[in-house]
C-alpha cells in the first residue's frame, strides 16, 4: 500500500474516533475532536499531494480518497444530530447522507465502466462548506461547554447562546449546497447513467 493510501485509510479511522469524541459531550473530548478534525482535513490535502508528486496514484486511492471524505462528513454531522443541545435537523443530515451515498454509487458505476470520476469544482466547494460548518459548530459547542465551567470573557459571552441556532442554520445551508453539488454531478455524468441503465436492460 502506498503512503498516500495509508493516509487515506488513516482518515477513515480518525472519523470513528472523532464521532465517539463528539458524542462524549465533555469539554476535553470536544477539544480532542476539533484537533483530530483539523488533522483529518489536512490529511485530505496531503495524501493527494503525495500521490501526485510521487506518481503513485492508484485506482484504490481514486475511489477511497473521496469515500474517506464522505465518511468523515457523515461521522461529524451524525454526531451533531445526536446532541440534543444542538438541535441539528435530522432531515438535513439525511439529505447530506443521501447525496454522498448517491455520488459514491455513481463513482462505483464509473469504475465498473473503467472510468475514474475526478473531483469537480462544485464538489470541492461543497467539501469546503461542509468542513467549515463542522468546525464552526464544533467550536461553538466547545464555547458552550466552557461557559458551564465558568464565565467567559465579555467578548466571548455571546458565543454559547449562538451554538443552537447556528448549528441549525449551518446544517441546513450545508445540506442545500451539498444537494446542488449532487445535482451538478448527476447532470454532468448523465451519459454514464444512461449507459448503465441501457446495459442493465439487456
Amino acid at each position: 500500500m502506498t503512503l498516500a493510501n495509508r493516509i487515506t485509510t488513516g482518515r477513515m479511522g480518525l472519523s470513528l474516533i472523532i464521532f465517539v469524541l463528539i458524542i462524549s459531550k465533555t469539554l476535553w473530548a470536544e477539544i480532542g475532536a476539533i484537533i483530530l478534525l483539523s488533522l483529518a482535513s489536512i490529511s485530505d490535502w496531503i495524501d493527494g499531494e503525495i500521490a501526485r508528486r510521487t506518481h503513485t496514484t492508484t485506482p484504490f486511492g481514486a475511489i477511497a480518497d473521496p469515500f474517506a471524505d464522505k465518511i468523515l462528513v457523515m461521522a461529524v454531522f451524525l454526531a451533531f444530530a445526536s446532541l440534543r443541545e444542538l438541535a441539528v435537523p435530522i432531515w438535513a443530515v439525511f439529505l447530506i447522507l443521501l447525496r454522498e451515498l448517491t455520488i459514491s454509487t455513481l463513482r462505483v458505476l464509473a469504475a465498473l465502466h473503467g472510468e475514474v470520476m475526478k473531483a469537480e469544482q462544485t464538489g470541492k466547494i461543497k467539501t469546503f462548506i461542509q468542513m467549515t460548518s463542522a468546525f464552526i459548530i464544533l467550536a461553538l459547542l466547545i464555547m458552550r461547554l466552557l461557559a458551564k465551567k465558568g464565565p467567559l470573557p465579555a467578548s466571548l459571552a455571546w458565543t454559547p447562546h449562538l451554538a443552537r441556532p447556528a448549528a441549525w442554520w449551518l446544517t441546513v445551508a450545508t445540506a442545500f449546497f451539498t444537494l446542488i453539488s449532487g445535482v451538478v454531478y448527476l447532470y454532468n455524468h448523465r451519459s454514464l447513467l444512461r449507459k448503465s441503465w441501457s446495459e442493465l436492460g439487456h
